[in-house]
């Protein structure tokens, strides 16, 4: 088990172990961090959040927009640029999970953060100068067929030059998906897990940490966007590079101010001895209280004892409990302990606490299935609307900022009026998480509801309801991105193992890229369903002709499922129990 060799064990009796022991405290001086500060200084968390504002504002300035820059300067076809968008998408979701090995193994969070500003850099400037260079968007369109053929042609634009803003977009993909990975764990180590005072403050930096994630889109998707449209591309890119710049000049300015946790070692090594020793031991027996099972006090080199986390046996999963079961062979003198035969208690209950976790993440994945709804089939549902209001036409994709603005009054109504009205005693993650999987389950129906009155008025009168309908179901929309999305990245960094809080944390922001996968796939199997036989179907390009109205009963049904699913995980869910070494 790496980390362990660079320590002496002390073996220990589950049975003899004083109780003591696991009430103690591990203060932030430990030797598994570096330069700490006050708990209660503020300093380094609120500049991690606005980190956090300018690398979302740089992602959503490039993100937001690029098919149609594919689409209207390098000539791509509408099937093309949405392939290549979707691949560039996807891959920035995906990296997280190679960022986080990377922090929890060998680099820690702050080295992770750091390196990858600087590719969010490099990618970000090339990107802007790629766009500086004269393309065929000088030139006349490809659909301009009586254009001067003595000038360039639209399908002008080099491999070459293809080829940079490809690479370019590659390094920002690794760039942001190595800062989703480890930015938002390394500034929830800024608090002591220990500490009651600080307790609530972790909380509250989750909820503003997300809202910063929201601000980033919204100002990207306003003004990033119009100057591209309306100024320049390369000036619209240059805004983001821009932010991109300070972020990371900003970071490093403030390295004196943070708490850096080292890396223990590769947490997917561990995980595998711990499979491999319970197959090697699979004729013996585990007795109930688990006595006899190894685990040991880590003391540093130096001779100073750490305050490396162990972690309390628990009964289930009891197979796994063969890993940690000491026979004569393992105690052999003179016989270096082989990881691979002989585990730690808290090498199984790692592997444990991701088994169950597993099922709650699962039920993540629904959830961000339902809550993409709102960046698609609510958006078509308010283009069959009026979106004429008080004499303005408001797209509908804009009801998205009223969404974000009420993530923000959940934010404040809960920290405000409802934890006070509980004598300051919030609620449990699990029970904010369930609430938001109800949430979305009232949502659906919501939209369900309203697209039933907006067909019966259409096919009654011909007229349609104003696009004002919909705030309801944004509404509910927003409460649900709160207790589920924004608390679900809180409870999977506070139940993750030490070893493992950067992988939990991307995995938690992967829900949201398979969620909007899932949500693809259901929304196609829909449409190859309900259109055999020549019919219309439930989505089709008019929907005064479908029922999509059917398609949100769908979606609510298979919402509810998936809140009666995640009650029953959710009960059965044991949280993580650590005994701190001295």
């Amino acid at each position: 088990m790496e980390g362990v060799e660079e320590r002496r064990p002390l073996l220990i009796n589950r049975e003899e172990t004083n109780e003591s022991n696991q009430e103690k405290a591990v203060s932030c001086q430990g030797s598994d961090l570096e330069e700490p500060v006050a708990t209660s200084d503020w300093r380094a968390p609120a500049t991690i959040l606005g980190i956090e504002c300018l690398e979302s504002m740089a992602f959503n300035g490039i993100a937001t927009n690029l098919v149609v820059y594919l689409r209207t300067v390098l000539h791509d076809d509408n099937a093309s640029s949405a392939a290549k968008v979707s691949i560039w998408y996807g891959t920035s979701y995906f990296v997280p999970i190679v960022g986080a090995v990377l922090a929890d193994t060998w680099w820690g969070s702050y080295m992770t953060v750091m390196v990858s500003l600087i590719l969010y850099f490099l990618g970000m400037m090339g990107t802007t100068l790629s766009s500086l260079i004269p393309t065929a968007d000088l030139f006349p369109s490809c659909d301009d067929k009586d254009s001067d053929i003595t000038r360039t042609p639209c399908n002008a634009v080099s491999a070459p030059h293809k080829l940079e803003l490809y690479l370019c977009l590659f390094l920002i993909a690794l760039g942001c998906g190595g800062v989703r990975s480890s930015l938002l764990p390394f500034g929830a180590d800024q608090f002591i897990d220990t500490n009651h005072t600080d307790q609530p403050k972790k909380a509250l930096f989750f909820s503003w940490f997300y809202v910063c994630v929201i601000f980033g889109v919204i100002s990207s998707g306003t003004v990033v966007v119009w100057v591209q449209e309306n100024v320049s591309w390369s000036l619209g890119f240059a805004i983001s590079t821009f932010c991109v710049s300070l972020a990371l000049v900003w970071f490093l300015a403030c390295t004196a101010l943070y708490r850096r946790k080292v890396p223990s070692g590769s947490p997917l090594k561990s995980i595998c001895q711990v499979l491999v020793a319970s197959l090697r031991k699979i004729g013996l027996n585990v007795s109930k209280q688990g006595a006899s099972l190894f685990d040991v006090d880590y003391e540093s080199s130096n001779g100073e004892v750490g305050s490396l986390k162990r972690l309390a046996h628990t009964s289930d999963f009891r197979f796994l409990d063969k890993a940690a079961i000491m026979t004569d062979s393992d105690l052999e003198s003179n016989n270096p302990r082989n990881s691979w035969s002989l585990c730690t208690v808290t090498q199984v209950e790692e592997l444990k606490i991701l088994l169950r976790l597993a099922p709650i993440w699962a039920t993540g994945v629904l959830h961000s299935a339902a809550f993409s709804q709102m960046h698609t089939t609510f958006i078509q549902q308010g283009k069959a609307m009026d979106t004429t209001v008080l004499s303005f036409s408001v797209p509908a994709a804009s009801l998205y900022s009223f969404e974000v603005i009420c993530v923000v009054c959940w934010v404040f109504f809960y920290n405000k009026v409802v934890v006070p009205t509980m004598g300051g005693v919030p609620l449990s993650q699990l029970q904010r998480i369930g609430i938001g999987r109800f949430l979305i389950v009232l949502a659906m129906s919501a939209a369900a509801v309203l697209e039933m009155m907006r067909l019966e008025k259409f096919r009654n009168s011909g007229s349609v309801l104003n696009v004002t309908w919909q705030l309801p179901q944004y509404f509910i929309v927003a409460g649900s991105e709160f207790f589920s999305l924004i608390t679900q990245l809180e409870f999977f960094h506070g139940q993750a193992p030490d070893a493992l809080k950067n992988v939990c944390t991307a995995f938690a922001l992967l829900c949201i890229a398979l969620g909007n996968y899932l949500s693809s796939l259901i929304i196609t199997m829909v449409a190859l369903v309900t259109t055999k036989g020549g019919e219309s179907g439930w989505l089709p390009n008019d929907l005064n002709k479908g029922h999509m109205d059917y398609y949100f009963w769908m979606m609510t049904a298979i919402s509810g499922l998936n809140f009666v699913l995640y009650i029953i995980f959710a009960r059965r869910y044991k949280l993580k129990e650590a005994i701190l070494s001295t």
